[in-house]
């Protein structure tokens, strides 16, 4: 079945594109972020936590926006979604921070960090939604 597989790359394969693309643009705002402020070892990671709230706001007036205001072309939520704001928020390094708070011996700020990356980045979601859509009611007044 190689031409079945060809077939479905050629499908896939602007897709995976937009999410490479977008990918990259993500991820190098976050890693400027990071170079323009650096988080101090053992200190709590401010950048990283504002970075992840920040994206997950952003996805949650994005995800509005393409599903309750306009049809988006189909590119659009693999470019933005998944490429930039995957790129751009950083669960990973999230992970990796508490790791290295705990390892520094800095349990405490390691859990904090913890609970209130997960905490703020629910509310930031919640909040963007919620504010995207009184707006638009608003706006249709």
């Amino acid at each position: 079945m190689p031409g079945r597989q060809a077939s479905s790359w050629r499908g896939q394969g602007p897709v995976v594109a937009m999410v490479a693309l977008g990918g990259a643009i993500g991820a190098t705002a976050r890693y400027g972020a990071a170079q323009l402020w650096p988080a101090q070892t053992g200190s709590f990671p401010w950048t990283t936590f504002w970075v992840n709230v920040l994206g997950c706001a952003v996805i949650g007036v994005f995800m509005v926006l393409i599903t309750d205001v306009w049809a988006a072309h189909r590119l659009v939520r693999p470019f933005f979604g998944t490429g930039v704001l995957g790129g751009f928020t950083t669960f990973s390094t999230y992970a990796v921070d508490i790791q290295k708070l705990v390892d520094a011996g800095h349990p405490g700020t390691g859990f904090g960090y913890l609970a209130a990356t997960l905490c703020a980045a629910l509310a930031a979601v919640w909040l963007a939604v919620t504010a995207a859509r009184r707006a638009l009611a608003w706006r249709q007044r």
